[in-house]
This record gives C-alpha cells, sequence and structure tokens, in this order.
C-alpha cells in the first residue's frame, strides 16, 4: 500500500511539475498566456492531491492543516486560471500580476509539499 501511495505522490509532483513547467515557458518565452496545458497539470495535481489526502494505509497522522492550505491555494491558482483564460476568450491580454502570482503560488504550493512536516 504503501508503494501506491509514493506512486500517486509522483504522480501529484509529475502534475505540479507539467502546471509550473508551462507557466515558465510562457513567462520566459515572451508571450505570458494561459495554455490548456496549465488547466491539465492543474487537474492532475489536484486529482492526485485529493487521494493522497486520504488516510489510506498510513501508520501515521495526516496534517489537515497543510493539506487544507495547500487545497486553498490549488483553489486560488485555479480560480487564476480560470480568469486569465476568460479574458484571453475576450480577447483581453492577462494582467502581469495575474500572470506571475500563478508561478508564484505554484512555487509555494511545491515548497509547502516538500518543506511543510
Amino acid at each position: 500500500m504503501e508503494t501506491l501511495r509514493h506512486v500517486v505522490l509522483f504522480v501529484h509532483l509529475i502534475g505540479f511539475a507539467v502546471l509550473f513547467g508551462a507557466w515558465a515557458a510562457q513567462a520566459f518565452g515572451g508571450t505570458r498566456q494561459i495554455t490548456r496545458i496549465m488547466d491539465y497539470g492543474l487537474l492532475i495535481a489536484g486529482v492526485a492531491g485529493l487521494a493522497l489526502a486520504a488516510p489510506w494505509g498510513i501508520e501515521y497522522e495526516l496534517n489537515y492543516v497543510k493539506i487544507g492550505t495547500k487545497l486553498v491555494i490549488l483553489l486560488a491558482i485555479g480560480a487564476l486560471l480560470g480568469i486569465g483564460s476568460a479574458r484571453q476568450k475576450r480577447g483581453q491580454a492577462v494582467p502581469s500580476a495575474m500572470f506571475w502570482l500563478i508561478g508564484i503560488l505554484t512555487a509555494l504550493n511545491a515548497g509547502i509539499a516538500a518543506i511543510w512536516r
């Protein structure tokens, strides 16, 4: 069961890597647009994160404050992606602060996962 949990953790990290990688490609490629790949990365990270939050096959207590914090940040990233996508569909540019906040929050969420015990 622990091996399965590690596989789900790996998928969760891949989701954040896809999200952050797609964001970084846009940030440093010059276009600064919201892409579908960012949405897919968020979806992968979110679903795998919810699976990790389930207390299956572990012998220790889960840190629900950490899980809640990561969920709130994930929802904020999703909201920013949704707002940015809607603006793009209307032909407007994504505000620079909103675009950079997506990357900052994604890095923060990964940092919380790695550092907060």
